[in-house]
This record gives structure tokens, sequence and C-alpha cells, in this order.
């Protein structure tokens, strides 16, 4: 009997993950450019989600879980997590929920000032370069 199952491969899947966060990393400018800073800021949690799934998968050579919390994908990729990347971590998770369900989306815009989200980008442009020399390694 021939076996059915598709074979993973890893690099294809790792580099799926790096292209798509490459992508959003750009749009997340666009959005910052088009004053649109809290979908700016939620693209910008979409591209260290993705950075982390190509780390899990480089670490475990498996598929990533199907979260969106970046602390609970950074603990399932075996990564140290001190006291400042756990609050950047929750922090720019928060950013998913806020842009997306409208109860929080209004008071979240008020939020995003073109300061704060330049704050958050860079922080995010930061986590951004460590992940890829994590997964580099």
């Amino acid at each position: 009997m021939t076996n059915l199952k598709p074979t993973f491969n890893k690099q294809k899947v790792i580099n799926y993950w790096l292209s798509c966060a490459e992508d959003d990393f750009e749009t997340m400018f666009v959005m910052y450019d088009a004053g649109r800073y809290s979908w700016a800021l939620f693209i910008g949690h979409l591209v260290i989600e993705k950075l982390l799934k190509a780390y899990f998968v480089q670490k475990k050579g498996e598929h990533p879980p199907f979260v969106h919390n970046l602390l609970r994908l950074a603990l399932h990729a075996e990564i140290s997590v001190d006291d400042d990347l756990k609050h950047r971590l929750v922090a720019i998770s928060a950013f998913n929920i806020n842009a997306r369900y409208d109860d929080y989306k209004r008071s979240f815009q008020k939020t995003c000032t073109p300061k704060f989200t330049e704050e958050w980008i860079g922080v995010i442009k930061d986590l951004r370069i460590w992940m890829l020399e994590q997964i580099k390694r």
C-alpha cells in the first residue's frame, strides 16, 4: 500500500512563513503611511506571529499550533522569554484583538496616535530582526 500522507517539507514551510511575514512587514508601513495606525499595529502583530511560526517549524520540525497569542507561540517554540520579551509579546498580541473587534476598535484607534504607533513599530522592527537572527541559527 502506498503512503498517501504528503511529505512535510520543513524548509518550504519555513520559507512560506518568512515570505508572508515580509509581505506583512511592508503592508504595516503602507497602513502607517495611510494613517491607518491601528491596522498598522494589527499587521505588525501578524509579522511577529509568522516569524514565531517559522521559528517553531525550524525548532520542532512540524506545523505550528493554530495560536495567535505571541507569548504562547514563543513558549511552544521553546524560546527563552524574559520579562521584557514577555511584556512586548503580550502588548503586541493585544493589537490583534483590539484592531479586530468593534467593541475594542474605537478606543484602540484613539490610543494609536502617530507617536504611539511609531514607538510600537520600532519594537516590532527590533523583534523582527531578533527573530530573523534566531531563525538563521
